[in-house]
This record gives structure tokens, C-alpha cells and sequence, in this order.
């Protein structure tokens, strides 16, 4: 189908074509009498597809990262011990003509049998656990947010205009004064004499913007608002110790009992760490952070808030990428350099990358360091 005589460099590698219901899968035509198999997506048969590998020497065998569906495949493909190679579909040239999955499955062996093909990263698999959890108290913490915008709103009806008087009506203040709305007080004073001796806002000030129309079918939505917005702090609570868990059971690369921290140079704010980007695990995290590098990574400007996130993203093993310039490429943070002829392009690639995302949201602040990162911007 190629009309290539390109020589196979592994005559034993497959191509798997993933899909929500079937998969079909491609070996070389020389192996047996049936190359091209169509599979259904239940578990019994991807550990028949899996046998039937095995049965005729496959090695490797390459699919297409599509949505979530490659995962339970790649997870039995690595359990027995035949190497899945994760291919980006923007990276893989289509099939001439007319495109089917069964014309997909065997330009996928054709290519990885020919050395053409280059798989993705995927860390070790006890990081990967723990950035399914990481990336899903993610989901949660948007989600949460969803329903303090739901608070607000209910609140703009009723034209109580506390959440324009205090910065954060989810702190102490805010939730203790909309748990009191909730339970049935309505005088402003008494609602006031709830407010935290550090908000800038004055009693008085306060005082008026909780005076409002009490409506009925507004006070239900907040009541909802506000039961979800609990419900899902617990659920965020439950990821943060799962969380810390996952990453006690990793071999500590330093013991601060030996190797001590070095003084922390930073000023930090104290924060509260309610759905913070780098987790709010509890304990000591530049500590845990010290133990899993090996280094303190929350030393580095802009890496403060995100430790935890880029640990469950990328791990701590980089020996994959040749050099820093292979790891940078991989992140879409540098131009690729292509030529064609005489004709020259020079630009980043447009990527969707959870790593590369958090070193940028590393980057964006560094504008304003008094650091030696902070001064590169002078050299640009």
C-alpha cells in the first residue's frame, strides 16, 4: 500500500489503530496468514489481542494517542513485557487517498516497522498514577470555582454586594457570613460582627452592602451554591491526601537528615493553599519537594506554586531527552528551525502541553525578579 522499498528495521512491530468500540491491529503480511485483526474493546479481548501479539514474536507495536481510549491497551501491552510505542496523530503522515481504520492500522506498521515513527513520553507508571489524581483535582478545583460564581450571582440578585467589598468570599469572612445568611440571619450588624479583623473593608461599609432583597428563589440557588462548593473542597481534600500518599511511596533521592536543606532565600506570603497549583498536600512540602529531586526546586523563581504539578507531569527521570535543548523541544518552548530550499520558518510550534503550560505560567512573573532569570528579558 506504501510502494516504498524502504527496508524494515523491525519486521516483529505492529500498528494498532484505537477506537471508542473496536481496535484494529496491522503486522507484517510475511508473519501469518490473517495480518490485519479487528478486536472489540473489552478487556478479555485486549488480552486476546495481547496473546495473539506474543504469539507471533511482535516486539513493539505502535498506536495513536486517541483521547483516553489508548490506555487500557498500553497499560496491558507494558504488563507484558511488549514495548507500546505512542505516536501523535499531527506527527504521522495520513494515508493516501481514501482513509479507513483498516488502511490506518497497516501505514502505522509500515512506519514503525521502517523506523519512522518516534514515541511519545509517558513517565514511569508510579507518576502516572499520581498525575491522574493530580490532573483530576484539577477538574475539581474548576468545577469548584464554577459554584462560587454561582454564589455571587445569587447574591447580585438579591442585590447583597458583599462579594464587592471583601477580595474572597470563600475565606473566613465570606463563608462565615453566607453560612449565617443560610441559617436564617438577616440583620446586617449582627451578619457585620462576623467580619475578620484583617479585612480592609470597615464594619460600616460592610454593614450596607448587606442589606438586600431576600428572595426566596435566590437564597435556594445560594443554598445549592454553597452545599456544592463544600462538597467539592472535601473531594479536593481526599486528592490532596491520596496525593501525598502516592508520592510518600517514591524513594527519597535525598534524606534532609544527612543532606539538610539549604536557608530558604525567599520571602514567602503566608498563603492558605486552598487549591493551589502545586497541591496543598499538608506537611512540610519544600521539604517532600527536597526529598523527591534531590535538590529544593522551590529555590528556582517562578516554581514556587507548581512543584508538586510538574513532578506529577514530567517525574524526575529526564535521562529519555539527550540534552536540554531535546526537553525544551518537547515542551513547544522554543521555534523549531525548518528549511525548505531557500524558504526559511522560524516559529513555535502551537502545542497543548501541561508542562510546557506550567513553565510558561513559571515564566510569566520572572518579568518582575531580581534574578538572574529575571534578567535574561534584558538580553532578548
Amino acid at each position: 500500500m506504501c510502494g516504498d522499498d524502504r527496508p524494515a528495521i523491525n519486521a516483529r512491530a505492529a500498528g494498532i489503530d484505537i477506537g471508542a468500540r473496536e481496535i484494529w491491529v496491522a503486522v507484517a503480511p510475511e508473519l501469518c496468514d490473517e495480518p490485519i485483526r479487528v478486536f472489540p474493546t473489552f478487556t478479555e479481548d485486549l488480552e486476546r489481542l495481547a496473546e495473539w501479539l506474543q504469539s507471533l514474536d511482535i516486539t513493539t507495536a505502535a498506536m495513536e494517542s486517541t483521547g483516553v481510549y489508548w490506555i487500557p491497551l498500553y497499560e496491558i501491552l507494558e504488563k507484558r513485557k511488549l514495548q507500546p510505542c505512542l505516536v501523535n496523530a499531527r506527527h504521522m503522515k495520513n494515508v493516501p487517498g481514501r482513509r479507513t481504520d483498516w488502511h490506518d492500522c497497516q501505514w502505522l506498521q509500515y512506519l514503525h516497522s521502517v523506523g519512522l515513527l518516534r514515541a511519545a513520553f509517558r513517565p514511569e507508571d508510579q507518576v502516572c498514577a499520581a498525575r491522574a489524581i493530580m490532573r483530576h483535582r484539577g477538574e475539581l478545583v474548576q468545577m469548584s470555582a464554577e459554584h462560587i460564581h454561582h454564589m455571587q450571582k445569587s447574591l447580585t440578585q438579591m442585590n447583597v454586594q458583599l462579594h464587592h467589598v471583601i477580595n474572597d468570599i470563600t475565606g473566613t469572612t465570606g463563608l462565615a457570613i453566607v453560612d449565617a445568611i443560610l441559617g436564617g440571619e438577616r440583620d446586617p450588624e449582627k451578619l457585620a460582627a462576623l467580619r475578620h479583623y484583617r479585612i480592609q473593608a470597615d464594619e460600616s461599609t460592610i454593614r450596607k452592602s448587606l442589606k438586600g432583597n431576600w428572595r426566596p428563589e435566590h437564597l435556594f440557588t445560594l443554598r445549592q451554591s454553597r452545599e456544592f462548593y463544600r462538597y467539592y473542597q472535601k473531594q479536593i481534600e481526599q486528592c490532596d491526601r491520596e496525593l501525598e500518599t502516592l508520592l510518600g511511596e517514591f524513594e527519597a533521592r535525598v534524606d534532609p537528615g544527612d543532606r539538610p536543606l539549604p536557608p530558604d532565600r525567599k520571602k514567602r506570603r503566608k498563603r492558605n493553599g486552598r487549591n493551589g497549583a502545586g497541591g496543598a498536600q499538608g506537611g512540610d512540602l519544600r521539604t517532600e519537594l527536597y526529598k523527591l529531586y534531590g535538590v529544593d526546586v522551590l529555590q528556582i523563581p517562578g516554581v514556587e506554586r507548581m512543584g508538586t504539578s510538574l513532578f506529577t507531569e514530567i517525574g524526575r527521570d529526564l535521562t529519555r531527552f539527550p540534552t536540554a535543548g531535546h526537553f525544551v523541544s518537547w515542551l513547544g518552548l522554543c521555534p523549531d528551525n525548518d528549511q525548505s530550499g531557500r524558504k526559511y520558518w522560524r516559529a513555535a510550534r502551537h502545542v497543548n502541553h501541561r508542562a510546557g503550560q506550567l513553565f510558561r505560567m513559571a515564566a510569566y512573573p520572572l518579568h518582575r525578579s531580581l534574578t538572574p532569570l529575571g534578567s535574561v528579558k534584558d538580553f532578548v
